[in-house]
This record gives C-alpha cells, sequence and structure tokens, in this order.
C-alpha cells in the first residue's frame, strides 16, 4: 500500500518536471536548449518524457493546422500580390544589375585613385607618427650628444646638470624604445665617470697647489712687506720730528728703504691701499692657482649627493699636505733662504684655505681652519726653536727676526692668531743678544789687541773735531793748547764707545716691528747693553789686564781709558733715552751698570800695576849679591838698588795721568814690597851669619830707599808718610848698628819707645846669625878680653829676647 503511494508520488514529480522542461523549451533560445535536454537525458524517465513531447507536438500542429484554416484566404491574396510583385521585382533587379554594371565601369578608376589615396593617407599617418615620434626622440639624442660632447670637453659640471635633464626630463617621455633603455643602463656609469674624473681634476689640484704653496706665500708675504715698509717711513719720519738727536742713523734707514723702493712717494696709505696698488705688480693667490677644479668638483658632488664624503676626502688630503708643509728640512739654518722657502710653502697653504673657506660654502669651516693653524704653530714654533738654536750669526738671526715678522703680520691679515710667535720672538731675541755678545767679544779684542795704549797724538783741528765727535770728551786746558798735542786716553776708547753705541742699534734693530711698547724695547735695550758692558767688555779687559806680557805703560793706560769711559756712561744713557723716548727717570727703568765695569777694570789695573812693580821689584833683588861676611862696608848703595829706584823713578813719572790715589797706592805698595823683600832678604834662613859690615852695606841701601821717599816720586804724600814704608827696617838697623839694646829692652812695649817697631823675634833671629859670625870668626879671640864680654852680651841679649818673647806668647 505504501508502495504504491511512493510510486504514484513520483509519478506525479516526474509529471511536473516534463512539463516544466517543455515550457522551458517551448520559451528558450535554440542556442541555450542543450543544457535543458541534457537535464532530461540525465534521468530516467526519458521515454514518457518523449510521449510528452510527442503530444506536445501534436497538439501545436492541430493549432497551426486550426490557425491555416483561419487565415488561408489571406494567405492565398498575399501569394498573389507576391506574384506581381516577383515580376516587378525581377525588372528593378534588372535595372539595378544594369546601373551596377555601369557604375563599376565606371567607377573602377575611382576605386584605383581612392585605393591610392587610402595608400598615401596610410603614409601620411606614418610619417605623421614617425616625425611626432622622431621629435620625441630627437631631443633626447641631442642631449645625449651634448653630454658627449661636454664629458669629452672636461665640462663636468654642464655635464651633470645635462644629465640629470636627459633623466628626469626627456628619457621618461620616450622610455619604451630600446636605445632609451640601453641610455638609462648608461647613466649610472656616466655619473660614476664624471665622479671619477672630477676626483681627478681635485688631485690635480692638490698637486698643483701643494708646487704652487711656495709661489703663492712669496706673493702674499710680498705684499705685506711692501704695507710694512710703508709703515717703517711713518715710524721713521715720526721718529725724526721727535727725537733729532738720532736723525742720522733713522736718515740712513729712510734712505735705504726709499732707494730701494723708488716708487714710494709721500703720505701713508693702508694695508688695503698698498695691496691693491701692488696687485697690478704682484699677482694673487687666483692669478697662480686655478680653483676651478675644486669648486666643480664640490659642485658635482654636491649633485650627486656625496658633498660629505668630497669634504672628508678634501680636508684628509689637505691635513696629509699641511704635515708635509710643517716638515722643515734639515739644512734649513744654513741659510735665510731656508728659512724662507719654508714660511713661503706655511703662508701658500693657509692662504689657499683661506681662499676656499671665502669661496666656498662649508667644503673648510673656521673649526677646521683654526685646528690646522693650532697645529701649525705648534709644530712651526718647535722648528724655529731647534733650528734657530744653531745660528750663530746675529745677521742671520736678525734677518730670520724680520722674516718671522713678515710671516706673522701676513698670516695675521689673513685673521690667524700669532700671538705665540711674537712670544718666540722674545726668546729669540735672548739669542740674538748671545750672538751679538760673541760678535762683540771678538770686536772688543780686535780693538783692544790692535791699540798701542798711548795717548792720541793730534796735529791739526780736523783730526782733534773728529775724534771729539765720535767720543764725548771735553777739556779747556787741553783745547787751549797749541798743535800738535795728544788726548790723555788711547785709540781704543773712541772705537769702543762708537761699538757700544752700534751694539744699540742692533738691539733696536730686532726690537723693531715686535709691538712692543717703548719701555719694553727701552728695558730690552738696557739689559743687553748691560750684559755687553758687565760680561763682554768687562771679561775683554780683564784678559788684556791679565796678559803675562802687558806692561806698567799699558796698564797705566787702561785705567785712564777706562776713567773716560766710565765718565761717557751718562752719555750712554742719554744716547738710550734718545733712541727710545723712554726717560731714565721712568719708573722701573733699567740702569746701566757702565760705571762699576770700568771700574773693576780699573780696579785690576791697579792690582796688575801693584803685582807688576812688586814683580819689578823681585827681579831686581834676585839680582842682589850681599857679601855677608864682609868686615867693612862699601862706599855707596848696591848698584841693584840704585838701578832698582831708577826703575821706579822712571816708572812713577809716567804716573802723572793717573789718578792721584792710584799713583799714591802704587807707590805705597812698591816701597811697603821693597821694605818687607829686603827685611825677608836680610832674614832668610840660607844667610846663616852676617857680620856687622855687611849689616852697614845693607843700611847704605836702605837709606838710598828712604832718599827715595824722601823725594816724592809721587805727589800728594803727607810729611814722611811714604818713610814709613821702612820704618821696620830703620829702626832695626839703627838697634844693631848702634848696639843700643840697654833702651830697647827698658823701654820695650812702652808707646813711645824708640824701636816700637822692631820685633824680639826678628831681633833674636838677627842677633843669632851674628852671635854665630862672632864664634867662627874669633876662635881666639875668645882670649881677649874685649871680645869675650861682647859675647857674654850678645849671650844675656840674646836671653832677655827670648824671655821676651816667652813672655809674649804667655
Amino acid at each position: 500500500m505504501e508502495r504504491g503511494k511512493m510510486a504514484e508520488l513520483e509519478s506525479l514529480e516526474t509529471a511536473a518536471e516534463h512539463e516544466r522542461i517543455l515550457r522551458e523549451i517551448e520559451s528558450t533560445d535554440t542556442a541555450c536548449i542543450g543544457p535543458t535536454l541534457r537535464s532530461v537525458y540525465d534521468g530516467e524517465e526519458h521515454g514518457r518524457f518523449m510521449e510528452k513531447l510527442e503530444a506536445r507536438i501534436r497538439n501545436h500542429d492541430r493549432e497551426i493546422e486550426k490557425m491555416c484554416n483561419f487565415h488561408y484566404q489571406g494567405f492565398v491574396d498575399s501569394i498573389t500580390e507576391l506574384l506581381k510583385v516577383r515580376g516587378e521585382a525581377q525588372k528593378l533587379k534588372n535595372q539595378v544589375t544594369d546601373t551596377n554594371r555601369k557604375l563599376q565601369n565606371e567607377g573602377k578608376e575611382l576605386i584605383i585613385a581612392m585605393e591610392e589615396l587610402k595608400q598615401c593617407r596610410l603614409q601620411q599617418r606614418n610619417i605623421s607618427a614617425t616625425v611626432d615620434k622622431l621629435t620625441l626622440c630627437l631631443p633626447v639624442l641631442e642631449m645625449y650628444s651634448k653630454l658627449r660632447e661636454q664629458m669629452k670637453s672636461k665640462r663636468h659640471y654642464p655635464a651633470l646638470k645635462t644629465l640629470e635633464h636627459l633623466e628626469h626630463t626627456y628619457l621618461p617621455q620616450v622610455s619604451h624604445y630600446r636605445f632609451c633603455k640601453i641610455m638609462v643602463d648608461n647613466i649610472p656609469k656616466l655619473r660614476e665617470e664624471i665622479k671619477e674624473v672630477s676626483m681627478s681634476d681635485l688631485k690635480d689640484f692638490l698637486e698643483s697647489i701643494r708646487k704652487h704653496s711656495d709661489k703663492i706665500g712669496e706673493t702674499a708675504m710680498k705684499q705685506d712687506c711692501r704695507y710694512n715698509q710703508w709703515k717703517i717711513i711713518a715710524k721713521i719720519f715720526f721718529s725724526l720730528l721727535l727725537s733729532p738727536n738720532i736723525k742720522a742713523q733713522q736718515q740712513r734707514n729712510l734712505d735705504n728703504i726709499v732707494s730701494q723702493h723708488p716708487r714710494i712717494s709721500g703720505g701713508k696709505k693702508s694695508k688695503k691701499e698698498v695691496c691693491a696698488s701692488s696687485d697690478l705688480e704682484v699677482p694673487g693667490a687666483q692669478d697662480l692657482v686655478d680653483f676651478s677644479p675644486v669648486y666643480r668638483c664640490l659642485h658635482i658632488y654636491s649633485v650627486l649627493g656625496a658633498r660629505e664624503t668630497f669634504e672628508n676626502y678634501y680636508r684628509k688630503q689637505r691635513r696629509k699636505q699641511a704635515r708635509l708643509v710643517l716638515q722643515p728640512p734639515s739644512n734649513m739654518h744654513e741659510t735665510l733662504d731656508g728659512y724662507r722657502k719654508y714660511f713661503n710653502q706655511i703662508v701658500g697653504f693657509f692662504v689657499v684655505e683661506d681662499h676656499i673657506l671665502h669661496t666656498t660654502q662649508g667644503l673648510v669651516n673656521r673649526a677646521y681652519i683654526d685646528e690646522l693653524w693650532e697645529m701649525a704653530l705648534s709644530k712651526t714654533i718647535a722648528a724655529l726653536r731647534t733650528h734657530s738654536s744653531y745660528c750663530s750669526d746675529p745677521s742671520l738671526v736678525l734677518d730670520l727676526k724680520n722674516l718671522i715678522v713678515l710671516f706673522a703680520d701676513t698670516l695675521q691679515g689673513y685673521g690667524f692668531p700669532v700671538n705665540q710667535l711674537f712670544d718666540m720672538l722674545l726668546e729669540i731675541q735672548d739669542q740674538y743678544s748671545e750672538t751679538l755678545l760673541k760678535k762683540w767679544s771678538g770686536v772688543f779684542r780686535n780693538i783692544l789687541d790692535s791699540d798701542n795704549y798711548s795717548p792720541i797724538p793730534v796735529t791739526n783741528e780736523e783730526i782733534y773735531k773728529k775724534i771729539v765727535g765720535q767720543f764725548p770728551f771735553q777739556d779747556a786746558e787741553l783745547e787751549k793748547q797749541p798743535f800738535p798735542k795728544k788726548f790723555p786716553f788711547s785709540e781704543f776708547v773712541p772705537k769702543v764707545y762708537n761699538q757700544i753705541k752700534e751694539f744699540i742699534y742692533a738691539c733696536l734693530k730686532f726690537s723693531e716691528d715686535l709691538h712692543l711698547s717703548s719701555t719694553e724695547v727701552d728695558d730690552m735695550i738696557r739689559k743687553s747693553t748691560n750684559l755687553l758692558l758687565t760680561r763682554t767688555l768687562s771679561n775683554c779687559l780683564q784678559n788684556v789686564i791679565k796678559r803675562k806680557n802687558v806692561g806698567l805703560t799699558e796698564l797705566v793706560q787702561i785705567i785712564i781709558n777706562t776713567t773716560h769711559l766710565e765718565k761717557s756712561c751718562k752719555f750712554l744713557e742719554e744716547f738710550i733715552t734718545n733712541i727710545t723716548n723712554v726717560l731714565p727717570e721712568t719708573v722701573h727703568t733699567t740702569k746701566l751698570y757702565g760705571t762699576t765695569t770700568f771700574k773693576d777694570a780699573r780696579h785690576a789695573a791697579e792690582e796688575e800695576i801693584y803685582t807688576n812693580l812688586n814683580q819689578k821689584i823681585d827681579q831686581f833683588l834676585q839680582l842682589a849679591d850681599y857679601d855677608w861676611m864682609a868686615m867693612e862696608p862699601g862706599s855707596k848703595a848696591s848698584d841693584y838698588l840704585v838701578d832698582l829706584i831708577g826703575f821706579l823713578r822712571s816708572t812713577f813719572a809716567v804716573f802723572t795721568h793717573l789718578p792721584g790715589k792710584v799713583a799714591q797706592t802704587a807707590c805705597m805698595s812698591a816701597c811697603k814690597h821693597l821694605s818687607t823683600s829686603l827685611m825677608q832678604l836680610l832674614l832668610e834662613a840660607e844667610v846663616r851669619q852676617l857680620t856687622l859690615g855687611a849689616l852697614q852695606q845693607f843700611n847704605l841701601d836702605v837709606e838710598e830707599c828712604e832718599q827715595f821717599a824722601r823725594s816724592g816720586p809721587v805727589p800728594g804724600f803727607q810729611g814722611d808718610t811714604l818713610q814709613l814704608a821702612f820704618i821696620d827696617l830703620r829702626q832695626l838697623l839703627d838697634l844693631f848698628i848702634q848696639w843700643d839694646w840697654s833702651t830697647y829692652l827698658a823701654d820695650y812695649g812702652q808707646p813711645t819707645c824708640k824701636y816700637l817697631r822692631v820685633n824680639p823675634t826678628t831681633a833674636l833671629v838677627l842677633l843669632e846669625k851674628m852671635r854665630d859670625t862672632s864664634r867662627k870668626n874669633n876662635v881666639f879671640a875668645q882670649f881677649r878680653k874685649n871680645e869675650r864680654d861682647k859675647q857674654k852680651l850678645i849671650d844675656t841679649v840674646a836671653k832677655q829676647l827670648r824671655s821676651l818673647i816667652n813672655s809674649h806668647h804667655s
């Protein structure tokens, strides 16, 4: 039962589906009916579907038949009309065919023309398209050609601009062409080529400025030198107005400068004006070096986005070049040209860097320049300290100083701080002073060695005025004397005085352009002059005084000369004051020590005179040949002593020009030495015995000495002052010759004692010599009463003298 129901339901569903498919077939386009029929054959009831389809077809056929039957008469009428129309249509067809034939015959030429026109139009379109494409491509090709031409002519920065336009403006418009792709691929290579070529140009530029640094520096220093010459002229004119006393020396300096530069005329110009006028004659850095490579390379690297790389490379290479420039040659100190080349290279280096600083934006900056300058300054100062220490020629040191000043002023003009250079110049000034002192030591030695140590003779007024002009000397009495006459001093006085002035001028030359105040210059000159006087001149004078072969005449003349030089020190003070315009009363002004130098030299000469006199006296005394055993004295003084007294008289006659105290001291010293030497001669151990006759002969010699003292060989002694030099001998001889022992022994120790100067020890020594003589020569005389009494007396006196000596010691 249930199966029957289910079969019935399935039959109903299949029937509904077949109905739907039939409706779809009726309403669907024939081209799309395939899927519908496919669904029928996929099912299992296609047989029933065919039955229904046949039934539906029969239904439609019946409907068609009904419809045809309904419209049959109309159909017949239509067929009739169509038959009529067919005939007319045939006629029309014939006419159209005929017309077409005629038209075809007539249009063949037109078709041919139209075909040709079509081809022309096609070609025209192609040409137009080609022109349009070429219009787009030709600028690209022209730009590329221009690019290659610019690179060929090494116009790299314009080439880079052209490449930029080509890449961003022209190539995008024709990017679909194959040649454009090749160009696009080649652009990085071109950029790299431009970069490499520009870097090569930069390297050539760096090599060029390395080679031209010397010339650039020389040019810059010449420009600054001209400016300095204007300053010197103005300074000298100003000095001439203020200090007419130094007019001659300053006028010589001015004449030298003007003669070397005849185009210089009056009027003071600024440094800028001077340098501007000199540009006509002296080229600048930009004229000596083509800076365009560095500008081009900078722009190229900036455009390529590698400016920082370029800046780092440029600075690194310039640092290397700076180190090379700052390395002085080992023989730089030998000539001024060595220093000049060294300075020229340094100035040239920094002039180039200054030019780059002011003509580029950021390639170098002030911090970088300052860093380089600090390095250069320290290395330069170290090199100058080392090499200048080898220099022993003051002229070279002075030229070096002027060169350093020019070097410093030149760089200061470009904004570089140079205070350390001027501080170093003060160190070199000490070395300059030492070289000057060495040079003047030789000058003074030559002057002193070549001097004849005789007063300068003058035969006429001209010579007299010449010497007075060289040395400040005034003597009214000498001026009144007729010619020929003599100055009291020898030639070395004016020569030494003038050399001291020349030394002062040499010191002044070094102080120029050091930016020192007048007080500082004055102090520097005075200190150096003091060294010259107290060390150099003093040593030279001392060496002359201490020479073995120097005579008394030379020593006397040295004393006279140093006396006059001492008096001239105040004129040297005035001379320095006139040069520096600093009054000696100014606070902290250094005083000249010349008076001390000449006083010390004079004292040394005086001591040498005393020593020489004593040596001469000793030489005469060595000729003494006393017969200590003589029984009777001679009739006159010994020959050696007469000669000695004659020598002393002639010597002291030369002392007339010496200061009074010097002559008196020398005379007193000689007499005391003679007295002491005679006493030593009498008491020396080798003289074991002496007789009264020998003592009387010795007394004659002492009397000759006393006579010489009384004669006043040197004026100025009061009374018997000079005779007192022989008082010890006189009292000793009187005691023995007069045999006045009772008085001596009785008055010994009393202030009014007649033999106050006789020492008991001295008396005992001499007495022992006489007693030994008596014992030896009077062997048989001991049997005589007088001789025995005398011997006893001698023994008694000797005993008493020993007692006095012992009591004195206790």
